[in-house]
């Protein structure tokens, strides 16, 4: 089966260092794993290519950089020009990306919503194939809110294109499900039921094979049946890490406090990279905290950077909007995955992920002196984090593959592979 992967969003690179490329990639892995021929198409390719996808079939449509606005540097009306002139740019790639795709053939097509795309749609009819509409946020709500949003009918219209042509539409979490079928406008022939049997909730994953157990719980494991095992890790202190871009709404600020109110001892690690970096030193050389901060990291090296830690931490700041709290953390996977207890916010969709007491320690958000107890608590008690970590790794092997992720999207669509689910 030849699968088109389409990914028409400028900000996320196939081959990048952040969250939604380490999506692409899984989801891509996972169609190969099934057989399938995928052929990815993109406006973004990146440079950090893992050697298991070096022999991918990938075509580049680039969004062309938006010219200068005739209005004065700096001008809101110069932004908006830009802005507008930029859209224009992004529904191009994606007509052309579209066109690319039917040419070449498919047997169905996968794509990665982003604004403006009506790819999907385009290449279902062309070719009379299946396609599967992965949706991870909403778009239009954000770029109105955050950024610039010129054309909003055309980002609407292609919304509503894109998921009556889809077979199905994978929404990363509940809120994400509601906010499609709370937008998309409902064709005549389109009944409420049957679009509801077509939006479904899949949540992020993890790839389990490529995460094992931090060598934290390993030794803890071993301490069960040889308590004389611990001694060579005696008097290091325990790392508590953090995986992540480094913005605002990773509340990463709350986590240095956290650290300077602590009473155990343990290292911070902060894996990841991003406009907020050289505040969030400066902040903790204020309040003089010890953090190592890694800078960007490739998904590849994830892995060794979890491998010799004991607390994970997931520090989100309290929001006004519960609407903003529609994300599925890949990151809070990723830690189950290493076996790691997960102290973190209750906010969104975190406390449906961590069982509060069994895989990790829920706290209020924006509240350093919570999340310093918590973590001093776990650091303090190494066999509650093996019984947390072992838990947490056993829900993310039994329910949060990236396969089993991918299998639930295809079920019922005639594209999941022969006997099922398994």
């Amino acid at each position: 089966m030849r699968v088109a992967y389409i990914c028409g969003d400028p900000g996320i690179p196939v081959f990048g260092t952040k969250g939604a490329s380490v999506h692409v990639q899984e989801i891509i892995r996972c169609w190969r794993a099934l057989g399938a021929e995928v052929h990815v198409y993109a406006t973004r390719i990146g440079r950090h290519v893992p050697p298991d996808l070096a022999d991918l079939a990938v075509t580049h449509v680039p969004v062309p950089e938006a010219p200068r606005g005739d209005g004065p540097a700096g001008s809101g009306e110069h932004r908006r020009e830009r802005a507008a002139r930029r859209e224009q740019a992004q529904k191009e790639a994606t007509r052309l990306i579209a066109e690319q795709v039917i040419a070449a053939g498919a047997d169905a097509v996968y794509e990665r919503y982003s604004l403006f795309s009506s790819a999907l749609a385009e290449v279902t009819e062309a070719l009379g194939v299946p396609g599967i509409l992965e949706v991870n946020a909403p778009l239009i709500d954000e770029q109105r809110t955050h950024r610039d949003l010129i054309d909003e009918r055309s980002a609407y219209a292609a919304l509503d294109r894109q998921v009556a042509a889809a077979t199905r539409t994978a929404c990363v979490s509940a809120p994400v499900a509601d906010w499609v079928l709370s937008t998309v406008r409902r064709s005549p022939a389109t009944e409420e039921a049957a679009l509801r049997r077509r939006v479904l909730v899949a949540p992020n994953g993890v790839n389990v094979d490529r995460i094992r157990p931090s060598l934290d719980s390993q030794v803890l494991e071993a301490q069960v049946t040889d308590p004389a095992s611990s001694a060579g890790s005696a008097g290091r202190a325990p790392v508590v890490v953090f995986v992540g871009t480094l913005k605002p709404w990773h509340g990463v600020e709350h986590l240095i406090a956290a650290r300077g109110l602590a009473r155990e001892r343990w290292r911070l690690r902060i894996v990841g990279d991003g406009p907020q970096r050289a505040a969030l030193q400066d902040q903790a050389r204020a309040a003089g905290v010890e953090a190592e901060f890694t800078g960007a990291v490739v998904p590849a090296e994830i892995p060794g950077h979890l491998l010799d830690c004991a607390v994970a931490a997931a520090p989100y700041p309290s929001t006004a909007q519960s609407s903003d709290q529609y994300f599925s953390p890949l990151k809070i996977y990723e830690y189950c995955a290493a076996a790691l207890p997960v102290v973190a916010s209750r906010v969104g969709q975190v406390p449906e992920i961590i069982d509060d007491g069994a895989t990790g320690v829920l706290v209020e958000p924006s509240d350093p002196a919570a999340l310093a107890q918590a973590i001093d608590e776990l650091v303090a008690d190494p066999r509650r984090r093996r019984a947390m970590g072992r838990t947490a790794r056993a829900m993310a092997v039994s329910e949060r593959s990236w396969d089993r992720v991918l299998a639930t999207v295809l079920e019922g669509t005639g594209l999941e592979p022969a006997g099922g689910r398994g």
